[in-house]
Formats: C-alpha cells, structure tokens, sequence
C-alpha cells in the first residue's frame, strides 16, 4: 500500500436511533490505489459509505480526508472535498436528460489537464454520446449506472466511491463496468468499490476488507484473498 493515506477511517461507530450498525469500524484507501468492501447483505457497508458521506452521523471515531477531519461535515462539504459518490440504486435525476444530468453537479476543482469533462466521459461511455438527449427515466439500468459514474466524475473528485457497483446488470454492462474501473485505476484515481462479484475484484483491485456485522473481520491484498477460500465462504457466501 502506497504511505499516501487519502482517505482513513478510524474506529467509527453509527447508529440509527437506538440500533447501532457500525462497531468501531476503520479502513483506509492511499492515493492511486483500489480498495473493496465486502460482506453480505445488511452487514453495514452502505452505513459505512453514509458515515464517510456525512449522510448519516458517526457518533464515535474519526474521517479523514487527505489529512482533515471530515465526520460531521454535511454532505455538500464533503463532496466539495472532492470525494465522488455513485450511490445504490443510481439516483440519477429521472426528469433531466443525460447531457443535464452530467452538468448538473460538474465541478471545476482539477485544474488538471485531465480533468473531467463530457467529452473524455463520453470517450469513457459511448453510449452516453448516443442518449445525450434521452431523459434519466428512459434509460436502462446499465445506462444509469454509466450515467451515475459518468456524473460523479464530472465533479472531479480525488476519490470515487460506488456503492453496489455492478448490483442487477446484465453481464455484458458488468464487464463494461469492470473495464471503466480497471482503467481509472490505470489512470491513478483512487477507488473505493462495495461490490458482491469477489472474482473480478480480486484480479482488479488492490486491497479488500470484508465486514460482518458492523466490523472488519479480515483485510488483506487480492493475492492473499484468492488464497483464502474458506474466509470467502465465511464471510461473503460463496
């Protein structure tokens, strides 16, 4: 793991009034590197995106986003930070068209000759070239999904996350998924993935952390995940 700790979580803590979900809870995601979370469903994983979004509030431990302490901060902030959401379930805007839904939250904060812009998203996903006109709501849900990840890096963010990257797509648009993560790692962004596909996961991503009941169980490199097929079984049902 590169010395370059974007993103580090430490020890959080969550609750949803009296019925508390995370459990001391820490990870970390370094600059330029591709980290997983893991577990079956209801274990905590979207509560542990929320808690970094600041969409719902850690009552103990802290966020840090490359080097400040961000629990607390309302969502706004935090995506001003520049991290990129493409949250479960897509929540595209159903009643703007593809081109609005791209503009619609687009941040200039890269002042990168790479930044984002709608044509290198549109050189990432063709199809988003072609539909530019179509509203949210007339898209399929692979079309969303691009839509969704085209949207979050049109804010330029340091690091993207994707709750459920691939959850519901036919095989076809999962590879095209696939292929679009494996390059913007290629490309050094930094990426966290909640996604239930281990294979793939294992041949593209950096580290994991697998999570049961609110904390991490285990966390190691792909390599060691591959070779660990009883904690698979254990902790992720396959």
């Amino acid at each position: 793991m590169a010395d370059a700790k974007l993103l580090e979580v430490e020890g959080i803590e969550t609750c949803y009034g009296l019925s508390q979900v995370l459990f001391g809870l820490s990870l970390a995601v370094a600059a330029g590197e591709m980290v997983t979370l893991m577990g079956r469903n209801g274990m905590g994983k979207t509560t542990t995106v929320r808690s970094i979004m600041g969409l719902s509030s850690a009552r103990a431990g802290s966020v840090r986003f490359a080097g400040q302490d961000i629990r607390g901060f309302p969502s706004y902030r935090v995506a001003k930070l520049g991290i990129g959401l493409v949250p479960e379930g897509r929540q595209i805007f159903p009643n703007l068209t593809v081109h609005e839904n791209l503009i619609a939250t687009a941040a200039g904060r890269s002042q990168s000759a790479n930044a984002w812009t709608l044509a290198k998203v549109h050189e990432l996903f063709p199809r988003l070239a072609e539909r530019t006109g179509s509203m949210g709501s007339q898209l399929s849900g692979g079309e969303q999904q691009m839509l969704a990840i085209g949207r979050a890096l049109m804010t330029n963010p340091r690091l993207l996350i994707l709750d459920e990257a691939t959850e519901g797509l036919a095989p076809l648009i999962r590879a095209e998924i696939w292929r679009c993560l494996s390059r913007l790692k290629r490309e050094g962004h930094a990426i966290l993935v909640i996604d239930k596909n281990v294979e793939t996961l294992t041949r593209i991503a950096d580290r994991h952390y697998l999570i049961e009941r609110g904390r991490v169980v285990w966390t190691g490199t792909s390599r060691e995940l591959a070779a660990e097929p009883g904690i698979q079984h254990r902790y992720l049902g396959i």
